[in-house]
């Protein structure tokens, strides 16, 4: 069965039953194996725009650039 002959049942389910099919389905990929790139307990940094002073000048300078070239 392919997605796009769910679709149109999934559609006419009530609110309840679309939310109880989501839990249903997220605890299936969360028991998953091999489907998350990221290994467990292991700390990621990402980096965020927090202590990184100038930004917002720079952002404000691509912005002000960006109005005066569609004028």
């Amino acid at each position: 069965m392919t997605l796009t002959e769910i679709l149109p049942a999934v559609r006419q389910l009530p609110t309840l039953d679309k939310i109880r099919l989501l839990r249903i389905l997220a605890e299936e990929l969360d028991t998953a194996e091999d489907i998350f790139p990221f290994e467990p307990y292991r700390i990621y940094y990402l980096p965020t725009p927090y202590n990184v002073f100038g930004a917002g000048k720079a952002l404000m300078n691509a912005m002000k650039m960006a109005g005066s070239n569609s004028n």
